[in-house]
């Protein structure tokens, strides 16, 4: 039994937050107060925002007195203040009480009130209840009585001693573990992992199945690497090295972890060699359920041991972002806010491309944005849907579209200038003005930012079949496809390879990946205008006039009618891929039975 000071004990809504390390509670129907999961990062944050009550707390405010002189990005702040909510406004009818006020801060709303008596008292075995909450306060009190007081007193002190010797032999008993757990709530509930941010992540250290334990430098490289490039991914929270390699060669559970941690998810996995073959297996594990989201295997060759390391790392990272992304955005929300949008537009997006999918989520991230105006992430991933709706299927409002682009990535870049997606937003947008030379810089910047967004490399290749040369184009198409094989846009990047294939009059090749981008997404009409040419050009000129019918039925009313009409709207920024096109796209066209005007 503790007693607190009132100072420290904050009454608001339905919930008591005791910052001595009570942690936080809620209100249940008898009166009683239960615990609720939050993490401390959580707690810290919530007992800034009631100190001010009614005030706004700049986010710098917020980390200098939360992080106290780490150095965090903005995300991290934003996951925490999610987890909030989600905690705090379940069941609530109103909007959230942590309201975010665009460009300054955040500001707790509704009254926050400390106990009526001095000091207010919790009990470590019976639901914590406050002296002076309204639940307790409200009940008539009968006059002392002094003999029942003496009796009263004498079984308190005995309770007391019986529960101070209990509590001895559960501290000190072989094997107990109880870590990171208050002592004040020592027989309380464990934490609910859901309590955790969201995309909140542990890399567990890989196992070294080999017989060689001089292997273990490699397994111990692939954590290393993996944890650090998944900390870059946008609103990820992942667990520091150091501390994930406390569980290095333990037993461990995952329901354990995620409590100790207070994570969502873990990622553990081996490597094992044999001959000259080294092979990772990886399995990321819902915390809550202790079931397999997702695994994977990546094998190569050890000649280049180092560059091996690296490239199972980035194929890592992309394929475990997707997983994540998926399953975060598959978890039901009550009162949704602008990471909830975002991740399920990130979501929607995975989704094989189409006009909806495309409505879909720029519905999503508009929707973001009107939570949060301020938010980098909201901004850069609309701009890069609108103009992918321009490129892929056309628009109805292309001018508009483009030109609402343009000032999203401005102000995300303005906003955050080290941020890798505002920089490959602003490439987006440069490049469907056919402005490549300008574009390559840009996606080149998001790279050195983010080297696993795989999507920038493979926009430099685009750029670079726009312009020349288109060797290097096709290059880095294929480098995408290794760094990120299950993406959601490989169809695209097939398409390109395909395409940069067609105009160098690799016919065959071209037809092989043009069908494997047909195979991926049937949807955008100019895969199978590809096509069309390229069997019109083999001699198949049967197959390449179905091609073209299709291509038309996809694109719309008027779309391929002509090659003028083409022409006139070709994206190829240089003379000599013009003149490639016009021997070989066109040409094969017109065998397809298009006309010229």
């Amino acid at each position: 039994m503790e007693v607190l000071a009132s100072s420290e004990v904050f009454l608001f809504e339905d919930f008591r937050l005791d910052r001595r390390g009570g942690g936080l509670f809620r209100r249940d129907d008898d009166g009683a107060f239960a615990p609720v999961a939050i993490g401390s990062r959580g707690l810290e944050i919530l007992g800034v925002l009631i100190a001010r009550a009614g005030e706004v707390v700049s986010k710098d405010e917020i980390i200098a007195a939360v992080w106290q002189g780490t150095i965090v990005e903005d995300s991290n702040l934003t996951v925490q203040i999610s987890a909030l909510r989600r905690a705090l406004d379940h069941g609530r009818a109103a909007g959230s009480c942590i309201q975010t006020v665009s460009g300054r801060g955040y500001r707790l709303v509704g009254p926050v009130t400390r106990p009526d008596t001095e000091a207010a008292l919790i009990s470590v075995s019976t639901p914590q209840v406050a002296i002076g909450d309204p639940a307790v306060s409200s009940v008539p009190v009968a006059p002392p009585d002094r003999g029942r007081s003496v009796i009263a007193l004498t079984a308190a002190v005995v309770g007391a001693v019986l529960l101070l010797g209990i509590s001895a032999w559960w501290l000190w008993r072989p094997n107990a573990r109880l870590s990171r757990v208050p002592a004040a709530a020592a027989f309380a509930p464990a934490p609910h992992p859901l309590g955790a941010p969201r995309l909140s992540l542990v890399v567990l250290p890989f196992a070294n199945l080999s017989n060689d334990p001089n292997q273990q430098y490699f397994a111990d490289g692939i954590t290393d690497n993996v944890t650090t490039d998944l900390s870059r991914l946008a609103d990820m929270f992942v667990i520091s090295r150091d501390t994930a390699f406390t569980y290095q060669g333990r037993r461990v559970y995952t329901k354990q972890v995620g409590r100790e941690l207070e994570v969502r998810y873990v990622l553990e996995g081996s490597v094992s060699r044999a001959g000259n073959q080294v092979r990772v297996n990886a399995q990321l594990i819902d915390t809550e359920t202790d079931s397999h989201l997702w695994a994977e295997r990546f094998a190569g060759d050890i000649s280049d041991l180092f560059a091996l390391q690296e490239e199972i790392t980035s194929r890592l990272a992309n394929t475990l972002g997707v997983a994540l992304i998926a399953a975060e955005a598959a978890r039901p929300s009550e009162h949704p806010d602008a990471l909830d949008y975002i991740l399920r537009g990130r979501a929607a997006r995975l989704k094989p491309n189409s006009r909806d999918v495309l409505a879909e989520a720029i519905g999503l991230y508009e929707r973001a944005l009107s939570l949060d105006p301020g938010s980098v992430e909201a901004q850069s991933l609309l701009a890069t849907t609108l103009v992918g709706r321009v490129l892929d299927f056309g628009s109805s409002s292309e001018d508009a579209d483009i030109k609402r682009a343009e000032e999203l990535a401005a102000k995300a870049l303005a906003a955050s200038p080290s941020s890798a997606l505002a920089h490959y937003a602003k490439a987006v947008v440069l490049r469907v003005r056919r402005r490549c030379s300008e574009a390559i810089p840009e996606y080149e910047t998001a790279l050195s930012l983010d080297r696993n967004l795989a999507a920038a490399l493979a926009a430099i290749g685009r750029c670079k079949i726009n312009k020349g040369p288109i060797d290097e184009g096709i290059a880095a198409q294929e480098q995408a496809i290794r760094l990120s094989p299950r993406d959601p846009l490989l169809w695209s990047w097939y398409f390109r390879i395909g395409e940069g294939h067609l105009l160098l009059s690799h016919v065959d090749d071209a037809i092989l990946w043009l069908e494997k981008a047909r195979n991926a997404n049937p949807a955008p009409g100019y895969i199978l205008a590809y096509l069309a040419a390229a069997y019109a050009l083999k001699g198949e000129t049967e197959r390449a006039a179905a091609e073209l019918a299709d291509a038309r039925r996809l694109g719309g009313e008027g779309s391929y009618s002509s090659v003028a009409r083409l022409r006139a709207n070709t994206r190829y920024e240089t003379q000599k891929v013009r003149d490639l096109c016009e021997k070989t796209l066109y040409a094969g066209l017109r065998k397809a039975g298009m006309p010229e005007e």
